[in-house]
């Protein structure tokens, strides 16, 4: 199993709304590191949900439930998407600040490449940020 952090802007898309629509697509994705993400991710693979912007906090964990596939807002072959599904809001939310100041946490994207919107994690870094929240 994979482990990522995908970003969204909670007035563009919550995790509020992502959890009341029960699943979604994640497109639009125009970097090329972040659409390599994107086709790295499997059926299963645990996804952090961080709010960016405003927030910034990681607010819950969805699941991969369908694999890389041509983005549909882009007839451009090279942009791909994949199907997300809610799996659990955490109990707390992590900050990016808390984030920062966690030894465990220093080589994460989200703090050496904030501007990526799709991150790959290691399981221990997953982890360390469930541990934050309480999970």
């Amino acid at each position: 199993m994979n482990y990522w952090l995908v970003k969204s802007e909670p007035f563009k898309y919550s995790w509020e709304q992502f959890v009341a629509d029960g699943k979604t697509f994640w497109d639009g994705v125009r970097n090329y590191q972040a659409r390599n993400n994107l086709r790295d991710m499997k059926k299963g693979d645990l996804v952090l949900w961080y709010h960016s912007n405003e927030g910034m906090e990681v607010v819950g964990i969805a699941k991969v439930v369908k694999e890389a596939y041509q983005d549909p807002t882009t007839e451009e072959k090279a942009w791909l998407a994949v199907d997300l599904k809610p799996f659990k809001k955490l109990k707390k939310s992590v900050t990016l600040e808390q984030i920062k100041a966690d030894p465990r946490l220093q080589n994460i994207g989200l703090v050496r490449q904030g501007r990526l919107s799709v991150q790959g994690l290691k399981a221990e870094e997953f982890d360390a940020i469930l541990d934050l929240a309480s999970v």
